[in-house]
């Protein structure tokens, strides 16, 4: 027996509301009514075409809790990253995070095509697109051990923006 996915990640917030509002309005997420009785300061999202119960739960701490130091100070998780299906997908969402303030960056990893965001609270986390398994060819294989600039149109010239991605790789053939 082995693990074979992440289900879901909790993250601790200042402000429960303006996060859910991030996350169901820069990336679709959608409230899942989960949260215990009697119990406000937790809300449960699932993303958008997941076929998980909750992918991510929001605990609030209050506007007083100070920043995470987690890679700077303290150790602690740097980043989640989320799937995309296709290349216009992650280009839409680079559309919505830019428009929020929120893209942080982006980086082809030669099989992985990866937009960098930060959260309300300013938690890291990456949007990716997975090279399918039958287009993965040594030049792609290769430029895994670099860090290069995304070009998305050129991404998409190259592999088609409603190719889907992950075939083979994280979605079965």
């Amino acid at each position: 027996m082995a693990i074979h996915r992440l289900n879901h990640a909790v993250l601790f917030v200042r402000d429960l509301g303006r996060s859910v509002a991030f996350y169901r309005d820069v990336l679709g997420f959608r409230p899942v009514p989960m949260t215990p009785e009697g119990f406000d300061g937790a809300v449960f999202l699932q993303a958008p075409g997941s076929t998980n119960d909750h992918d991510l739960g929001l605990f609030e701490v209050g506007a007083a809790a100070g920043p995470s130091g987690a890679g700077r100070t303290t150790v602690g998780l740097y980043h989640l990253a989320w799937e995309v299906d296709t290349l216009d997908e992650l280009a839409v969402l680079a559309g919505r995070l830019s428009e929020a303030g929120a893209l942080a960056g982006s980086s082809d990893h030669g099989s992985t095509k990866s937009l960098y965001g930060k959260d309300p609270d300013g938690l890291e986390f990456e949007v990716v697109w997975l090279v399918p398994a039958d287009r993965l060819d040594e030049q792609t294989l290769a430029a895994r051990r670099r860090i290069s600039r995304l070009d998305l149109d050129a991404e998409k010239r190259r592999y088609g923006g409603q190719t889907r991605g992950g075939v083979g790789v994280s979605v079965p053939s």
